[in-house]
Formats: structure tokens, sequence, C-alpha cells
């Protein structure tokens, strides 16, 4: 049984790694041939566009059935990060995009990124009763 198992796991997980290649592969196939007509930077802009396209008609059908946006009403959520974790349940694709969009700008920012740093730790701290002692 044990055995059995097993080689539907192997069976499967080599079948998983055969579609990973597939797919690097079209993707290289679908850049280079559009390398020969376009600049680099345009061919590889089409291929993010045409992988992002599919990735988002897959998660449309596979969310499609699952009764998603169909879920009972709930409170209105009271402060700013209610409201987000709220948002970003209710739309997860734009809560991604948030993310990725203030990781953007946490990187191009090594000041503001500091500070937001300096403030999840100090409230890890104060929770912790480690919080600042004040000088008199």
């Amino acid at each position: 049984m044990l055995k059995g198992v097993v080689s539907k796991v192997v069976a499967g997980l080599a079948a998983g790694a055969s579609l990973f290649v597939a797919i690097v592969a079209l993707g290289a196939t679908l850049f280079f041939a559009l390398d020969l007509v376009l600049p680099a930077l345009g061919a590889a802009a089409i291929t993010f566009g045409v992988f992002a396209v599919v990735a988002l008609v897959i998660a449309l059908v596979f969310l499609k059935g699952d009764g998603f946006g169909h879920a009972e009403e709930e409170e209105e959520p009271e402060t700013f990060v209610q409201k987000a974790v709220h948002m970003i349940r209710e739309r997860p694709i734009l809560g991604a995009v948030g993310g990725l969009g203030a990781l953007f700008l946490l990187l191009r920012n090594p000041a503001l990124a500091a500070i937001a740093a300096s403030m999840i730790t100090e409230k890890r701290m104060e929770s912790r009763g480690y919080g600042r002692k004040r000088r008199r």
C-alpha cells in the first residue's frame, strides 16, 4: 500500500516537473521568436503579458466554481488596517498588486524601509516588555 502511494507521489512530482520545464521552454520560445522582429525589451514585455493573461484566466476559471464573491455580509471594517485586510480578502489580485507596489517603494527608498522596519520592531519590543525607557 505504501509503495503504491509513493509511486503515485513520484509520478505526480515528475509530471509537475515536466510541466514546469515545458512552460519555461514555451516562454523561451515565445521570447526568442518575438526577439527576431522586436527589440529584446519589447519581446520580454509581450512574453510577460501573455503569461500574465494566461495566469489570470486560469485563476478566474478555478476561483469561479468556489462561490468566490458570494460570501455572507460581514460587518463594515472600522480601522484602516481592518479595511485593508478586508479589501485584500475580497480582491486578492488587487492585494497582490498593492503589495508589489509597496515592496517597490520600499526597495527604491531605503530610508522609508528603515523607518518601516524600526516601527515594526519597536511594536514587537514594546509587546514583549522592552519598551523605551524615558530619561528624566
